[in-house]
């Protein structure tokens, strides 16, 4: 039997690490992705009421060449592809090896729960989970946890408290962002703007946080939200979904939600004959979300940066494994894109590099047991 692995952190080492990162020279930086702006939640510390903004200095090189299991919910859009890339990229700098499984979409919990199975049972020593639903994988992780597996909550979010760690921002404040800008433009007092609200698939952890911070940017200003579709972030459903929405209204003044229902919607919107009247937000980023933002198509989208997201769950992950003292939870610290700062953030936090494929396999194959 594994030793079963702590999930609480070493809250001296964390603050270590935070200590350490004001010290080091930007000259020491180079090229490398750290050190990063994150949010360290005001739960996951014992003194201060407000999330702390630190930077992030993950480990030079792993001891001993771990097994790391990965499981996303899906491919199909290109946020999905930067998070991989983030995992990936870690996995080859920390010198350890990673075996990547997706579901093919949130409707598929089932298929996401074989996976984690087959990664237990392949000898993975810890799993990162990009889970398709908030409470349904808790026994499973109560499993891992027993076994001695310990597992990172990666993006989505999870309930299960044997959880070792989470690399992961709210979600309700990125609603809350993409909320915020609306409502900045319609002030109390000001004429009234009716939006259509897309926020992905309804029983996902991140789309529920996401729609309580929409909304609560959205009070107290004359937007309103008079229609809100649920479905999964594939292109076709989200079309579907704005397509129904349009047929039904004619008084549709935003179109808001995933990035994948923002990117269809410039389509439609164009199809229809409607762009210059409909303005469309994503509450989180993509490449193409990048680009409509550019051509003025969408007005803005937070970012999470989820580059960075996959780095530091590599890096958690492998510092439990090492029993190396960790942030238990952290994220990094979000900003919103729009056409004043499109052409000067750093991309490579947020996208895939040009040309980057899925990796499912990066090294070596998992050991088996």
């Amino acid at each position: 039997m594994k030793k079963v692995f702590p999930t609480k952190v070493v809250y001296a080492g964390a603050w270590l690490l935070m200590v350490m990162s004001t010290m080091l020279p930007a000259a020491l930086a180079g090229k490398q992705w750290y050190p990063y702006q994150v949010e360290l939640p005001a739960a996951e510390r014992t003194t201060g009421a407000e999330n702390m903004v630190t930077e992030y200095i993950p480990l030079e090189k792993a001891e001993q060449d771990w097994s790391i299991c990965a499981v996303f919910p899906h491919m199909k859009d290109s946020y999905w592809l930067a998070v991989n890339f983030g995992l990936s990229s870690e996995v080859k700098r920390l010198g350890v090896q990673m075996r990547l499984y997706e579901a093919g979409g949130y409707d598929n919990l089932p298929v996401q729960i074989n996976q984690i199975e087959t990664c237990a049972a392949a000898g993975a020593d810890g799993v990162i989970i990009g889970a398709i639903s908030y409470h349904g994988l808790d026994a499973l992780v109560a499993r891992l946890h027993q076994q001695g597996v310990p597992v990172v909550d990666l993006v989505n979010g999870m309930s299960s408290d044997k959880i070792a760690a989470h690399s992961l921002v709210s979600f309700e404040e990125m609603g809350f962002r993409a909320g915020e800008y609306i409502a900045r433009l319609h002030p109390k007092g000001s004429p009234p703007a009716k939006v259509a609200w897309f926020p992905g698939p309804q029983e996902a952890g991140w789309v529920r946080d996401g729609e309580k911070g929409f909304r609560r940017a959205l009070s107290g200003s004359t937007a309103e939200i008079i229609a809100v579709r649920y479905g999964d972030t594939g292109r076709t459903m989200q079309s579907a979904l704005i397509g129904e929405v349009l047929d039904a209204r004619t008084d549709v003044d935003y179109i808001a939600g995933t990035a994948v229902t923002a990117g269809a919607a410039v389509k439609i919107l164009r199809d229809r004959g409607l762009s210059s009247r409909i303005k469309v937000v994503s509450y989180y980023f993509t490449p193409e979300v990048y680009r409509e933002i550019k051509r003025g198509h969408i007005l803005c989208a937070p970012t999470d940066s989820p580059v960075i997201q996959g780095r530091i769950a590599v890096d958690q992950i492998v510092r439990i494994l090492e029993h190396t003292p960790y942030i238990k939870r952290v994220g990094p610290h979000i900003y919103i894109i729009d056409k004043d700062n499109i052409d000067s953030f750093d991309r490579g936090t947020s996208l895939a590099p040009s040309g980057f494929r899925a990796t499912y396999s990066t090294n070596i194959r998992l050991k088996a047991d």
